[in-house]
């Protein structure tokens, strides 16, 4: 099904079962502890051996010798992979250093070895055992460093330029009244899913199975297939459940590649699951950024001029984080410009993390929009709306499909009581806390992949959906249930769901926020085919038939699915194929978030005490788990505010709190009652079900909202991430 006009009125709109705040349906599964995660699935590799990832100890250099006797030596030990013994590996297109390092090390951690046992245990020790001695180069760890020979970022796509420019900024900027020059940091961030990651192989002669955690199966089998040398049609990867993701586990990783060539070697099935410690330096993380903001305005408060530049780095052949996107689009200006510089760092992997570009790329445009606000002496929601347009502000011809960021933000003040916020900082006490308000928009961009479904019908009536979508905790089996329940006239029990598996047909993937609303629109595709079949075989036109409880009716005529389906059944697949309405719309989501802190006077502590988010994002297709979405999302946003950051060893180039204990993360005393609204709105030019992305909306902008809250609170303006309280503690009011 080509999608390329606007969605007018169709099944999906019943709301019979979409829109509903529907439990998960593979929620009793996991808390019982039923759901089959890739390192126990024991019941597709009996008697698997363990596979033990030996990381590289420098950043950078090569591998000078390596004495593997002593782990041969070791009990159980079945054998061990190196890049010597694997023979010729590929490069997968989405990887940017190999996955099986040596001679040359690329990062620390790079994995070198893998020791198969046969228990964990042995395997562990055995790795231990492993001796290798290196000679190391010279490495670039530091970004700030290496930031003014930082050239601009490769554009990788034409529509997403590294730089652009509208009018004259630099001449709009000088003759601007009001003007405002601020420089923002953000830290590294590790992606802390609480699954590692993790896979079990099996050969069953050239064929291979891959059970891992992965959430792009499609993107999985085509690097792992490119990296072996041999057929994609020969790799199947199953994916079913996944511990959590953020984008750490989008792309092929070593602990599926190393299964692979471990069960290869041993001929047995072999798992790896990579050791907590190894993860944040063998795999992806978030990069840190440098960002520039400069914004001009006349006493009125509009925008003149405004800018964005944004600093960061990877290794080489790497790509940038795309800070500056949401800058393009948020706000008017008729003079703008933006730049993303990339530095080459011999540090690990930087790549997407939950709401790449936009999520860092808030945590400083919008406590520069607050600062600007200040410098106006306006208030910053007024400030916000009074610079709200309707069209791209770089393409004046393109209207936003639906954009309600306005009556977000009004929503917002009106349900959090802002009007009686105190303006002047540092004004409000509760006994020893200083308390203040602080407000960010929110906006992550709505992208859309091609997906595609097969639907199978019965002769009880039960509808069976098969696709290769993945569940990383965000409901995809529930809302892709409720889809097939909607269009094909069933209750939700009727419906059987299986993800996750190469064997079905290739959808969206979960990613970018374009994961529910495109694997539900190839799921809507393949059921209107399905629909045709059923009228077709029922001698109905199915232009007229209507499709309720278990039946299909045209007029006075009226036949059960499961006398339609017969004894044969009947299957039904197709895809959906997005067209160019992308290009003709700006297709974005909206919303606002208002936080409330406290910070102790006497010693900078901070407590998060309120936080509400508004959200404008198309279709809701489950309230309920777009609400779990959200406030996890809201809960990162905390993360990043206030304690996440991956400490940079500048010597070694290594990230060192590389483990849950030294790397912090908010936890059930971090966070209060979270409040959630969503606008009722639909998006036509979207998909045919009028829905957009909202995982990703609900991170972008707490940050910011967070630090201007805390400014207002203490009269502290803290511009480098996260905000901890030895950089509040100098500038703390006399009354602290």
């Amino acid at each position: 099904m080509k999608f390329d006009t606007p969605a007018t009125t169709n099944p999906i709109d019943q709301l019979k079962v979409i829109g509903k705040p529907m439990d998960r349906i593979d929620g009793p599964m996991k808390t019982s502890g039923l759901a089959p995660y890739a390192y126990e699935r024991h019941d597709v590799a009996p008697g698997a051996a363990y596979g033990q990832v030996v990381g590289a100890g420098i950043a950078k250099g090569r591998i000078a010798s390596m004495d593997l006797s002593a782990a041969r030596a070791a009990p159980g030990v079945i054998t061990i992979v190196t890049a010597r013994t694997a023979g010729k590996l590929g490069k997968g297109k989405l990887n940017t250093a190999r996955l099986l390092g040596g001679p040359d090390i690329e990062h620390y951690h790079q994995a070198v070895a893998l020791v198969v046992a046969k228990t964990f245990e042995q395997a562990r020790a055995a790795a231990m055992l492993v001796k290798v001695t290196y000679t190391r180069t010279p490495g670039k760890f530091s970004l700030a460093e290496h930031r003014d020979s930082a050239p601009l970022a490769k554009a990788s796509d034409p529509d997403s330029p590294s730089a652009t420019k509208v009018g004259d900024f630099s001449g709009a900027f000088e003759a601007a009244p009001v003007q405002f020059d601020g420089t923002y940091t953000t830290p590294d961030h590790s992606h802390a899913m609480m699954e590692p990651h993790a896979s079990t192989a099996a050969w069953q002669g050239d064929k291979l199975t891959v059970w891992t955690s992965n959430q792009m199966i499609d993107w999985g089998v085509t690097d792992l297939a490119t990296t072996l040398g041999i057929k994609k049609a020969d790799v199947r990867l199953v994916s079913p459940f996944i511990g959590g993701g953020f984008g750490g586990k989008l792309f092929l990783r070593a602990d599926a590649l190393l299964a692979a060539l471990g069960a290869k070697a041993a001929g047995q099935p072999v798992k790896v699951a990579l050791a907590r410690p190894l993860i944040p330096n063998n795999t992806t993380h978030r990069p840190a950024t440098i960002q520039r903001i400069r914004m001009g305005a006349g006493p009125d408060g509009k925008l003149t001029a405004i800018a964005h530049e944004s600093w960061s780095g990877d290794l080489p052949d790497g790509g940038p984080e795309t800070a500056v996107n949401q800058t393009r689009l948020l706000y008017a200006g008729a003079h703008r410009m933006t730049a993303t510089h990339l530095a080459v760092l011999d540090l690990p992997e930087g790549n997407a993390m939950r709401a790449p570009g936009e999520a860092p790329g808030m945590m400083a445009l919008e406590v520069a929009m607050d600062e600007m606000a200040q410098r106006l002496g306006m208030d910053p929601i007024a400030f916000r709306v009074i610079n709200d347009t309707q069209v791209d502000p770089e393409k004046p011809e393109r209207p936003f499909s639906q954009r309600q960021l306005i009556r977000c933000l009004s929503l917002g003040a009106e349900r959090f009581c802002w009007a009686r916020r105190n303006t002047q900082p540092a004004q409000v006490r509760d006994g020893r806390w200083l308390v203040g308000i602080g407000v960010a928009s929110a906006f992550r961009n709505n992208m859309t992949m091609k997906s595609g479904a097969r639907i199978r019908l019965d002769n009880k009536g039960m509808v069976t959906v098969e696709t290769d979508m993945t569940d990383i905790g965000t409901g995809s089996y529930t809302v892709i249930a409720q889809t097939a329940a909607e269009m094909m006239g069933v209750p939700i029990d009727k419906v059987f769901v299986r993800l996750g598996d190469s064997a079905f047909p290739v959808s969206s993937g979960s990613g970018g926020q374009w994961g529910g609303n495109s694997s539900t629109a190839g799921v809507y595709a393949a059921c209107m085919k399905m629909r045709e079949a059923v009228a077709k075989k029922a001698g109905l036109v199915s232009s007229g038939a209507v499709f309720a409880d278990g039946m299909i009716r045209v007029g006075d005529s009226a036949v059960s699915l499961a006398e339609v389906a017969g004894a044969d059944g009947l299957v039904a697949e197709d895809f959906i194929e997005f067209g160019d309405l992308a290009k003709k719309s700006q297709q974005s989501t909206f919303g606002a978030h208002f936080v409330e802190v406290g910070v102790d006077a006497a010693t900078g502590e901070i407590r998060v005490r309120r936080m509400l988010a508004v959200c404008a994002a198309g279709r809701i297709l489950n309230p309920k788990s777009a609400r779990s979405q959200v406030i996890g999302a809201m809960t990162m946003g905390v993360g990043g505010a206030l304690m996440e950051s991956l400490e940079v060893d500048r010597r070694h180039g290594f990230f060192v709190n590389h483990d849950l204990a030294g790397y912090e993360v908010p936890v059930h005393a971090d966070i209060p009652h979270q409040e959630v609204i969503f606008l009722d709105e639909t998006d036509p030019i979207s998909s045919p079900m009028k829905a957009k992305g909202v995982g990703e909306l609900g991170i972008c902008g707490v940050s910011a909202a967070i630090a201007n809250a805390i400014y207002n609170a203490t009269g502290v303006r803290v511009r480098a991430y996260p905000v901890t309280l030895d950089k509040l503690l100098g500038g703390m009011p006399d009354v602290a």
